[in-house]
């Protein structure tokens, strides 16, 4: 006879009820015993039966397999779990419900959270700031002896913690002064320097202005002013966070060179009494690099932050919930460190994903469950600013996105930045008052005195509503930002009419949407329109006094027939020269119209290149047909195309999707791989396009089988033996030999004949920094890498288990990023940070030399192609820019067209061999297919896009130039 159950606590109070229903649910099914349940249902008799003893609420995982098995409806067992969990961890807290209680009190029953979420932390959290001991040692003992700190790292890497709660406490004889730079860094110095000085503002800032030693000279004053008042301080640790804002915000560079001058002299004085750290975003290196006297100094300052190891990761996860009484449950402990391990920018996602598993803890304990139902690592943010976003009205949530808006600042070749905004250039409205107190509360944005900012930039990375957002408004919001600063000018001056807004200015700016601006633009705006009205009546008399001295000359016109013959042709050039640039305007209109209205966008640049056809409109078509090409739009960071150009593969952080290119215009999901427990960096369809290869964040080798892409199947999964993140992976033609790099310097070969059973074959060592780039050549006998040592070598892979060096290749000045072999395996070219691309001779290795470069970029080439005839090349940039090169003389490119993506930013260009048309990646996870013959674009552009251009339409984007829209059988 098997033993009864113990009887169940009446005064168990929610896990009593909880308990008891599981129970009744047993009986209906027959009262099966637990031997038999636990057979059926895959958990252990032990699970099960305290699953049912009253004691702890289970884990919803033993839930559903207990209900599962004994018949129950596991969407409304779902459920009782979620509302007992609740109601333990409100016992367990013993919080109230009073109606004082605001959302947070509910959730975490009055404790202190000990995890900080998406604010950096502060002195006063060094207490339970953990993990970057090592870190802030070297800091510290680098500022002790060289008074001056270049601190880079990505965004999100812990650069402010670090300096706030790590190297401020570790000064305690100190004064410190923490400020960011803002749109006037010479100001916001000023102003933080008088106030503790005891000074004027203004001065001060004439006297920074004037001579940089007026920083030097302050400090000595508020060291002596506090010890005045009983402090024993006798240095000033000055720390400038967010130093990246004197590129993106300040607009003026003298201000930010004499900013600079100031900060340096003060560290490099004789006499100096200042320690200066800065922390500076990594991709804003290179700007760094651009300030004269920052580039002396950087090789003895600069230090760089890299992502946290296993253990430290631990420590920062593990310790602060020590320190208040909370156990942090070893499965969730082991999933955090997965997810977050070797990613950049992981920490303030890190952070918030603890904050919002604390706030749904079990007891005193930070479980798994709580993880995955506050959305799970980057799901975390994304469901807490969705949830911010739910529950605003709709006049909410029209001012919560021209809030957010605001709050960014558009990348200009690098990625967008958040704003530190001053609260009067927000509206007044009670819409905006209510958005922000509610964004304050969710933790999405901080107030600081009279400014407002976003809390972190990882919400920007991982709200896709916002990305939505900047996607769609990214140039109106360039405008509106313009305006900002126009309207702060005018108001600064007492409203000077010099100031206002004129003719195409004034034009454009009425075309943004009324709604969307403050009320302090719309009366600079009107005031325009006020000025721009009293200026056509002056003109308009003037005309008139010009008429009536025109009647007086009536009695001339004989005389002046020669003159009129003259006068007709000065107006025939002036009107065609008028027209030309209105065509052009126009041209670049469509371009920028092309994301939100393609359908408009198409007819105005056809129009405008049938009337002048050149390269400027020829690119501004080709760009606006390649941007509005792909319905519907897929996303993701990493693509992979089949060798016949008609399967697409797109990976982001949370699946793969297959998608049909037989058609580019009208693409087809087939299918969808879950990769939500790893991130990949690479993936590659093998030749036949069977077998689909992925490289992840945690260093695993993955092969599904693709064969039917609306089922694919892991065939399996391997270790890559990479010691720090993987980068990328290749593919040889024969699609059995695949090589893997990372950032531990090193290449790996592996035999991947049998999918079900890839084997490693060799590691190759030489590069001396990380391996970013692999290729293989059309033949399969050479392989090239391409690193953060500045050089690309050449490996002789045809004995893979034996592979060899066969040439160095040297001439780029920064990383290089891009790789790509030409079709006859001759020509191999090269992209790098140094904004340029590279074509090489490698025809006769080891001998090998530099034929040309290809120099049109702005900033880093992030991607390099060529078309499956060899003849055509295209570079991808930072920069937005999608050029294409006649390569048929390799030593001799010539340019065929600039495109340019509106979106920013473009990572990835793979070449549609079936299409002869070109699929590119951009920072936003958008895909364009990209014409590069016009001939080709032209043959069918009016049946694709069903419109042409009203006379309403072309008298406002063609103003007086004649009617002639391009395709008038459908006006």
């Amino acid at each position: 006879m098997p033993r009864g159950e113990i009887p169940l606590d009446p005064d168990g109070g929610p896990l009593f009820e909880f308990a008891a229903r599981l129970r009744k649910l047993r009986e209906q099914a027959g009262s099966p015993t637990y031997r038999d349940l636990a057979r059926d249902a895959h958990y252990s008799i032990a699970s099960l039966s305290s699953a049912a003893a009253g004691r702890q609420l289970p884990s919803l995982a033993v839930t559903l397999a207990y209900v599962r098995v004994c018949g129950g409806d596991e969407r409304e067992w779902k459920l009782i779990w979620q509302r007992t969990a609740d109601a333990c961890t409100s016992a367990c807290t013993g919080q109230g419900t009073s109606a004082e209680t605001g959302p947070e009190d509910r959730r975490s029953g009055g404790a202190k959270p000990p995890y900080v979420g998406l604010a950096a932390f502060g002195e006063a959290d060094a207490g339970v700031f953990f993990g970057r001991e090592k870190l802030t040692g070297t800091l510290v003992e680098h500022l002790k002896e060289k008074r001056l700190l270049v601190l880079f790292g990505a965004s999100g890497s812990g650069k402010s913690s670090v300096l706030r709660a790590g190297v401020l406490p570790a000064f305690p004889g100190v004064s410190s002064l923490v400020f960011t730079p803002a749109p006037h860094p010479l100001e916001e110095c000023a102003v933080r320097l008088a106030a503790r000085a005891g000074a004027d503002p203004g001065q001060v800032r004439d006297g920074l202005t004037a001579e940089p030693p007026t920083f030097h000279r302050l400090v000595r004053r508020i060291l002596a002013r506090e010890q005045e008042a009983g402090s024993t301080a006798d240095e000033l640790l000055v720390v400038v966070d967010q130093f990246e804002e004197v590129f993106t915000v300040c607009r003026d560079p003298r201000e930010r060179e004499r900013f600079l001058a100031a900060l340096l002299h003060a560290a490099q004085a004789p006499d100096s009494r200042t320690r200066v750290a800065i922390a500076v975003r990594s991709d804003f290196y290179t700007h760094c690099t651009r300030l004269p006297g920052l580039v002396d100094v950087l090789p003895h300052a600069h230090h760089p932050v890299g992502p946290m190891t296993v253990e430290e990761l631990r420590a920062a996860i593990v310790k602060p919930a020590a320190r208040s009484r909370l156990t942090v449950e070893s499965a969730l402990l082991t999933s955090l460190t997965a997810d977050a391990h070797g990613r950049p920018g992981a920490l303030p996602l890190l952070s918030h994903a603890l904050l919002e598993t604390w706030s749904r803890r079990r007891g005193n304990a930070l479980t798994l469950a709580g993880y995955r139902a506050a959305g799970g690592f980057e799901g975390a943010l994304a469901q807490t600013a969705e949830a911010f976003h739910h529950a605003l009205g709709d006049s909410g949530r029209q001012a919560a996105r021209r809030l957010f808006l605001r709050l960014v600042a558009l990348g200009e070749g690098t990625e967008d930045t958040k704003r530190r905004v001053p609260r009067q250039e927000l509206d007044d409205g009670p819409d905006t008052e209510f958005v922000l107190e509610q964004a304050t509360r969710a933790r999405l944005l901080t107030v600081d005195g009279d400014h407002v900012e976003i809390a972190h930039e990882a919400l920007i990375r991982c709200w896709p509503r916002l990305g939505d957002w900047l996607e769609e408004d990214r140039d109106q919001e360039r405008l509106r930002r313009a305006l900002t600063e126009a309207t702060t000018l005018w108001e600064s001056l007492d409203h000077d009419p010099d100031i206002l807004y004129r003719g195409v200015r004034l034009a454009a700016a009425k075309d943004l949407p009324r709604q969307a601006l403050t009320t302090r633009e719309r009366a600079f705006l009107d005031a325009g329109e006020s000025a721009a009205r009293q200026t056509q009546r002056r003109e308009g008399r003037r005309l008139r006094r010009l008429r009536r001295l025109v009647g007086a000359l009536v009695v001339l016109l004989v005389c002046a027939v020669a003159a009129a013959g003259f006068a007709v042709q000065a107006q025939s050039t002036i009107t065609r020269q008028r027209n030309e640039a209105v065509i052009l305007r126009a041209a670049d209109e469509a371009v920028r119209l092309s994301p939100s209205n393609p359908s408009l966008a198409v007819p105005i640049a056809l129009a405008a290149y049938r009337q002048a056809p050149q390269s400027r409109t020829r690119d501004a078509l080709l760009s606006t047909l390649s941007i509005a090409s792909t319905d519907p739009r897929p996303t993701g960071y990493t693509p992979a195309v089949t060798a016949d150009g008609r399967t697409l593969a797109m990976a982001d952080q949370s699946e793969i999707v297959l998608w049909d290119l037989s058609d580019p215009r009208q693409l087809r999901r087939l299918g969808a791989i879950d990769t939500r427990e790893f991130a990949l960096n690479g993936i590659e369809f093998t030749p036949h396009g069977d077998t689909l290869v992925g490289v992840g964040s945690d260093h695993v080798l993955r092969l599904w089988d693709v064969r039917d892409p609306r089922r694919p199947t892991l065939l399996c999964k391997r270790p890559t033996g990479h010691t720090e993140a993987v980068y990328s992976l290749a593919l040889r033609h024969d699609g059995r030999l695949a090589a893997t790099s990372g950032y531990d310097d090193v290449l790996h070969l592996w035999d991947i004949t049998d999918p079900a059973r890839p084997r490693r074959l060799d590691s190759l060592v030489g590069h001396t920094a990380n391996v970013k780039p692999v290729a293989f050549s059309p033949d399969g006998r050479t392989l090239a890498s391409g690193s953060d040592d500045r050089t690309i070598r050449v490996w002789d892979v045809t004995d893979p288990r034996h592979a060899t060096p066969v040439a160095v290749l040297k001439g780029h000045r920064h990383f290089v990023d891009a790789l790509a072999y030409s079709p006859d395996g001759r020509t191999l070219l090269s992209g790098s940070d140094d904004h340029t691309a590279k074509l090489w001779d490698i025809s006769d290795l080891p001998r090998h030399r530099r034929l040309s470069d290809l120099v049109r970029h702005a900033d880093i080439v992030a991607g390099v192609a060529f078309a499956s005839h060899g003849r055509t090349a295209v570079t991808v940039g930072v920069d937005g820019g999608v050029n294409v090169w006649d390569v048929t003389d390799p030593a001799r490119p010539a340019p065929l067209a600039h495109l340019t993506n509106p979106r920013g930013t473009v990572k990835e260009v793979r070449h549609l061999a079936a299409h002869g048309l070109f699929l590119t990646v951009t920072a936003h996870r958008s895909v364009q297919i990209w014409h590069t013959e016009l001939d080709r674009a032209l043959t069918d552009v009016c049946d694709r896009f069903h419109g042409t251009l009203t006379r309403a339409q072309w008298s406002r984007h063609f103003p007086r130039v004649d009617y002639s829209p391009p395709c008038p059988h459908r006006t």
